[in-house]
């Protein structure tokens, strides 16, 4: 059975750092794409960064998040994380991790996403 737990979220003030977590189990990351998206009150959920292994590892960024989130998965704990540094007001969302069955997750679309997480809070303060 495939589950995803995402955990790490909290309130930070602009320019802070969090570092958010997904524990996986039932599936490797070297099968399954694994991603990070969030969804901010009134807005569409939106991919964030995902993780792909199906052609060598591959990294991938929305343009808002780029040079401030990284994405890194440690498969000895099969858990993935999502390092979020320098955060702005405009990343307070519910955050969630979620697993492409395909092993591709490119574009991050949250419909090509088979699992899912159940979310965890980020708020930053101005």
């Amino acid at each position: 059975e495939v589950q995803l737990q995402a955990f790490g979220g909290g309130l930070v003030q602009a320019g802070g750092s969090l570092r958010l977590s997904c524990a996986a189990s039932g599936f490797s990351f070297d099968d399954y794409a694994i991603a990070w998206f969030r969804q901010a009150p009134g807005k569409e959920r939106e991919g964030v960064s995902c993780f792909s292994s199906q052609e060598g590892e591959s990294y991938y960024y929305a343009d808002s998040v780029k040079g401030r989130f990284t994405i890194s998965v440690d498969n000895a704990k099969n858990t993935v994380y999502l390092q979020m540094n320098n955060l702005e007001p405009e990343d307070t969302a519910i955050y969630y991790c979620a697993a492409d069955i395909t092993g591709w997750g490119h574009p991050m679309i949250s419909h090509r996403y088979d699992y899912w997480g159940q979310g965890t809070l980020v708020t930053v303060s101005s």
